[in-house]
């Protein structure tokens, strides 16, 4: 029973977060089983009404989701003599920012700065060094001077698994094709909080939007966020079509400001081929989302504190105070951090992912996205050998047929497809 009670109390808050009036149903299904109470929910969801004075508007549907955007550039132009080496930094970004923070995933910020002054490594400047895990060998190969390859992450696998999508189906792929491809090629194992959900329904006999839903109050955390790379790897200079792919992706797992997170960063990606800095790809990505919506809320937030010229010690505590209330694993708190690191890192990539892992959360996931970003805007000549020379050129994946992958290879079939889309 321990499942269902978990289950309840985080859609009785998820249902909160999204502006529900819950107080009267919160009485009903909280006072019978857990299981009882959850299926009163499914059931009566559709019922509930919205809080007094809630002033978000947040669809899930393409077209509502167009109709609630700022005005922005839908395209834009490329170099396509550059290309080729933003694409390389874009992978080697990821996957370098992934294990930067994977071996503290879901530590605050505060006890990863404790521990990082304790020996002396504060500010972090490169991967964590293995006396801080003396007592966790499990993650000493994530670690300064033991890394041999890139370790298996669910935050590559997808990045792996979308390549794969996008050459069998390409650019006009649907999300039936997404589920598909799920369940040929992504161990359920490997799959967590919506995914994993998702991935049930599926098995289940649902079909999108439906796998969303479906008792899963994780639809609005950050998986959908962590699979919009290819998106914007292969829509160079196309914010709208990488938010386009991104939303046919994320609705298979996600709603509202699950499925904007990943719009988000595929547009965010796709301007950075074609603009100079963080704030300009930003401000793209930002006009592909509802400007009505509490994650426009939370990077307009951060942008104002970056414009006002706060300290970043300033910034996160301000991030920290204000969204601290969410999840440690929800889309709109980490990608203020994604956002604060990408502003803070002043042009600099090591900035850039240190920045968002030491800020805790979902580090994996946040180093992962701003070294994503930052490795498109700069390149590869922007990053540092020593970040990505370690991987020998290897990347682990639970992604059948894809585990030892060559990050060249993943690096080439991505290119290819990405020079097609240009015209």
């Amino acid at each position: 029973m321990e499942i269902w009670n978990e289950l309840l109390k985080l859609e009785l808050k998820q249902l909160r977060e999204e502006g529900f009036d819950i107080e009267e149903i919160e009485e009903v299904v909280t006072g019978t089983t857990p299981l009882k109470g959850l299926l009163e929910l499914m059931l009566t969801r559709e019922l509930l009404k919205p809080m007094e004075n809630y002033r978000y508007r947040e669809p899930s549907s393409l077209d509502e989701i167009r109709r609630l955007r700022y005005s922005g550039p839908r395209e834009l132009g490329v170099d396509k003599s550059t290309v080729r080496q933003k694409i390389a930094g874009g992978w080697l970004g990821r996957v370098a920012g992934c294990i930067l923070g994977k071996p503290v995933e879901g530590w605050s910020h505060e006890k990863i700065k404790q521990k990082l002054i304790e020996i002396r490594e504060y500010p972090l400047k490169y991967y964590f060094p293995p006396e801080i895990f003396k007592y966790d060998k499990c993650k000493l190969p994530l670690t300064r001077g033991n890394i041999q390859y890139a370790e298996r992450d669910d935050d590559t696998d997808y990045t792996i698994l979308n390549l794969h999508i996008i050459e069998v189906y390409g650019r006009e792929f649907t999300t039936d094709h997404v589920a598909k491809e799920w369940l040929m090629h992504l161990p359920y194992q490997c799959t967590y909080t919506a995914e994993r959900v998702a991935y049930r329904n599926l098995v289940l006999g649902l079909r999108p939007p439906a796998t969303a839903i479906f008792l899963n109050p994780y639809r609005e955390w950050i998986g959908a966020r962590i699979r919009a790379d290819i998106w914007g790897y292969v829509c160079p200079g196309e914010p709208e079509k990488a938010a386009e792919l991104a939303y046919r992706d994320a609705i298979l797992s996600h709603t509202k400001n699950g499925i904007y997170g990943e719009m988000f960063i595929a547009a965010t990606i796709a301007a950075a081929f074609s603009v100079d800095t963080p704030l300009e790809a930003i401000e793209v990505g930002l006009s592909e989302i509802p400007r009505t919506s509490r994650l426009v809320e939370a990077i307009e937030y951060v942008m104002d504190l970056y414009r006002r010229n706060v300290s970043w010690e300033e910034v996160l505590r301000s991030i920290i105070t204000e969204y601290g209330k969410y999840h440690p694993v929800h889309v709109i708190n980490n990608t203020a951090i994604t956002i604060a690191a990408l502003l803070w890192g002043e042009g600099d990539f090591s900035r850039t992912i240190t920045l968002a892992v030491m800020s805790g959360w979902d580090t994996d996931c946040n180093g992962a996205t701003a070294g994503s970003i930052a490795g498109v805007l700069y390149g590869i000549e922007g990053i540092q050998e020593r970040w990505w020379k370690v991987f020998n050129n290897t990347i682990r994946s639970a992604v059948v047929g894809f585990d030892y992958s060559k990050l060249t290879d993943l690096i080439e079939r991505t290119t290819k497809i990405s020079l097609s889309t240009i015209h």
